[in-house]
């Protein structure tokens, strides 16, 4: 497990930066954590470091974001506005997982049953007002 306080949103996307360089295709996350916790900013500092010229938004509406990166594709999926199992997998989110890419999901909790067993976890909580505890599981 490592934990990681961050004190701004500079901080979480400096460590999603370099958290970046360690990712390979086929990994899958899992983003834990309430509203305003850091989960769309750590993937936004991924992207960052990954395609610098995307602008990434908050997929809440969308349901899933697609992002070409130079090595490989990047999912961003929010489960928070999705109503019922049956209704994510309408969105073909199983076929999104057996492509070669890296999926971030955000309120990946809320349909825990559909996520793989090899999925990686990572935690955000809100400690105070400007403090962020990011674990990853």
């Amino acid at each position: 497990m490592n934990v990681f306080l961050s004190k701004s949103l500079k901080e979480t996307r400096n460590f999603a930066k370099n958290f970046a360089k360690t990712l390979k295709k086929g990994q899958i996350f899992a983003l834990i954590g309430e509203v305003g916790c850091g989960k769309t900013e750590f993937v936004r500092g991924v992207l960052e470091e990954l395609s610098p010229q995307t602008s990434i938004s908050s997929p809440t509406f969308s349901i899933v974001n697609t992002y070409k990166t130079a090595n490989f594709i990047i999912y961003h999926f929010d489960f928070y506005r999705i109503k019922n199992i049956n209704e994510l997998f309408e969105t073909g989110f199983d076929e999104y997982l057996s492509q070669d890419a890296i999926v971030f999901i955000e309120w990946a909790n809320m349909y825990s049953e559909a996520i793989p067993a090899h999925c990686k976890t990572i935690k955000f909580e809100a400690i105070e007002e400007n403090l962020r505890k990011i674990t990853l599981i």
